[in-house]
């Protein structure tokens, strides 16, 4: 079996995907991710030995590494194709320790993009480990462990068992919390808004005098700015306002042009996936690995259809530039064409790595549509309209705006029409260009008839609240953190129940504030804004300026470990009141309290230690049991699954694995469930029955 390449990535989609590029030649194994890092057991790194860590294999990982290695002995070259970026290079560097190959040898590999010639040409220019890199992901998981290890325990002993910090876990809490703080503190103030409905007096009859109607809105008073804030003001306005002088003071007219937007990196990704598809961050990295690795499409095998998608750069490489120019230039005509140089936020060191875009931009997501998923193909063609559209021209309007006054006041309208669309002929990033409001044809001194004149009162709102693509770009705009950690952090957070996602916005819990509260008082940095992204930079800095990262980990423990110090001495022993519920207790009728234990949430009695009644915690969905009448409720198996089943369990054993709705099958009177596929929406409870819709 000799001189055979053994070629190893990190997931076993990507490599069949590479697999099937490469040939008989090449033997392609996956390592399933990392396979060695620090123990989950101890802090794992020696901070009186120069912060030096302690790798060990990971448990569960026993069989992979010794298939690798039995491959690695026969293989005549071995090859890491890992993801290319710090967390691939990272994952290379620990596999060529585990097989013992030697740091100064070519056997690094990375692609952009998963296709053949892309693949086919990468692995014919290995380079070697890239030790900037390594260092620099070593840094972030050294200092990510210092936090979350020494930090975690104090809270479990201060606070509640389970409890965690994390570097920029523990920021971007703090930024939720700010938010909720000011939302409550907020004092709303009224104003109110003074429109005036105008009318051409030349009008015609039918549709065109309706054209002829436009509003226009009350914005000065001699001159100057003007802002209405009370009724009595409005009243005044609207007494001294003569009905009959409404007069064209000037008309300006321009063209505004629109420029369409850069192509993805994996956070505007991620918000546009959340505000167009309704997409949580999780989900949108979850479909766009499964398009970079690679899908199996009819009629052209298995390709990836996306490049890479962890990246913080706008950039596109000059073939891809050219490919959509063709594909502009057949498919509309050269008057689409653009030619913008976009540029990135911050000069960042994954400037290496291309912005989001098709692997080939000639596979439209219609053509391809009935091999991929709802899911796949809602995101690809999002990704592949924005890329197209970033090469386009840009949008056209005709827009006026008219001053029209009336003795001292002045009122404002404006208007705007779609002259030539541009980019937004295939990716239309708002619906403000959705209805045109054009006004009439209007000339400086003429007249104008009042139709109708109110005022409405309006008040301030408070600061929205975070979604999650909202958060994403608050994180993304103060630095905090990278784009490919944004989705765990939110995850972690929901997880710990700091935070909870009610109707996509994110809400800080009483938990959540007093966790902030502690890391405010005693470790400022970490929950700091700008020491966070203060130390991004810094960690950025390993991998550009070939800074030594143990000083790094070295200067910021140092201040962490006084801190800590200082908070054990001082911290009293808190009590976070427990959720009460409407449930009482069977045994002494007092409310059951949520609790917290090692696999889960529970229900416990309020009135312990006098009563020690517990039960597990049934999540109504508002559904009665056909059966018996009592309410059907969410439960978790023994293995995780959820499940639906009679809150009367074990009297009544009534039990769906889909979530049932109010309908009933039109076929057998049996309630219909979940059970959302390409084609399905419903399906009948009944296993016999076989009705969907």
């Amino acid at each position: 079996m000799g001189n055979k390449t053994l070629v190893i990535v990190e997931s076993p989609s990507k490599a069949k995907t590479i697999g099937k590029f490469l040939g008989t030649k090449y033997k392609v194994m996956a390592s399933v991710g990392h396979i060695r890092d620090l123990p989950k057991s101890k802090l794992g790194i020696d901070v009186d030995n120069n912060f030096e860590p302690q790798y060990i294999p990971i448990r569960g990982k026993g069989d992979i590494i010794k298939a690798l290695k039995k491959e690695a002995k026969t293989a005549d070259k071995i090859l890491l194709a890992t993801d290319p970026d710090r967390e691939g290079e990272a994952i290379s560097w620990h596999i060529a320790y585990l097989l013992g190959i030697d740091k100064d040898a070519a056997c690094r590999v990375e692609f952009n993009e998963i296709t053949k010639n892309t693949v086919q040409g990468a692995v014919k220019h290995p380079r070697v480990i890239d030790n900037k890199l390594v260092d620099a992901q070593q840094a972030r998981r050294i200092l990510d462990r210092l936090v979350g290890y020494k930090i975690s325990p104090l809270l479990w002993r201060k606070i509640r068992r389970g409890l965690s910090a994390g570097r920029v876990q523990s920021a971007a809490l703090k930024i939720i919390c700010d938010r909720e703080k000011a939302i409550r503190e907020f004092v709303p103030k009224e104003y109110w808004n003074i429109t005036a409905l105008l009318e051409k007096t030349n009008r015609s009859a039918g549709k065109e005098a309706k054209k002829r109607q436009f509003t226009a809105k009350l914005s000065e008073y001699k001159g100057k700015k003007l802002s209405v804030e009370t009724k009595v003001a409005a009243d005044k306005i609207l007494a001294a306002l003569d009905a009959s002088a409404y007069i064209v003071k000037s008309v300006e007219e321009k063209e505004r042009v629109k420029k369409p937007f850069p192509p993805f990196t994996t956070s505007s990704l991620q918000q546009e996936a959340s505000n167009k598809l309704g997409f949580f961050t999780k989900k949108t990295m979850l479909i766009a690995q499964q398009l970079y690795e690679g899908i199996e499409i009819k009629g052209h095998g298995t390709v990836g259809l996306v490049s890479y998608i962890r990246t913080d750069s706008v950039r596109v490489s000059e073939e891809a530039k050219a490919a959509a120019i063709q594909y502009i230039t057949d498919n509309y005509s050269k008057t689409y064409l653009g030619n913008h140089e976009y540029a990135n936020k911050k000069k960042d060191v994954q400037d290496a790595h291309e912005a989001i875009r098709p692997s080939d931009v000639n596979l439209h997501p219609d053509l391809i549509k009935e091999s991929l998923s709802k899911d796949q193909y809602n995101l690809y063609k999002l990704i592949w309209s924005r890329f197209l559209a970033s090469r386009m021209a840009p949008a056209v309007f005709d827009v006026v705006a008219a001053d029209i006054g009336n003795g001292d006041y002045t009122f404002r309208a404006s208007g705007s029409r779609l002259k030539f669309d541009g980019y937004l002929k295939i990716y239309n990033n708002t619906a403000e260009e959705d209805e045109e409001k054009m006004l009439p044809q209007l000339s400086e001194g003429e007249d104008l008839k009042l139709i109708d004149l109110t005022g409405e009162q309006n008040f301030t709102q408070p600061p929205s609240r975070f979604s999650e693509a909202s958060l994403v770009k608050d994180l993304e705009e103060k630095n905090i953190g990278r784009p490919s950690t944004y989705a765990p952090i939110i995850a972690t957070l929901i997880e710990r129940k700091y935070i909870t996602r009610e109707k996509k916005v994110l809400l800080p819990t009483d938990l959540g504030f007093v966790v902030t509260e502690l890391m405010e008082t005693y470790f400022k940095e970490i929950v700091d804004a700008g020491f966070t992204a203060e130390m991004e930079d810094k960690l950025d800095s390993v991998e550009v300026d070939d800074v030594n990262w143990k000083d790094i980990v070295s200067g910021f423990y140092a201040t962490l470990k006084e801190e800590l110090e200082i908070a054990d001495s001082k911290i009293e022993k808190m009590k976070v009141e427990d959720e009460l519920t409407d449930e009482i207790c069977e045994l002494c009728g007092k409310q059951m309290a949520v609790k917290h234990g090692r696999f889960g949430e529970f229900l416990a009695c309020s009135g312990y230690p006098d009563c020690k009644n517990t039960k597990p915690r049934l999540r109504k969905i508002d559904i009665a049991c056909p059966k018996c009448g009592r309410d059907i409720v969410a439960r978790k198996s023994k293995s995780g699954k959820l499940f639906f089943g009679c809150s009367g369990y074990p009297d009544c054993n009534q039990l769906y694995w889909n979530k049932p709705v109010e309908t009933k099958c039109p076929e057998c009177g049996s309630l219909l469930t979940e059970k959302k596929t390409k084609t399905t929406n419903l399906v009948c409870s009944n296993p016999e029955c076989g009705y969907k819709e």
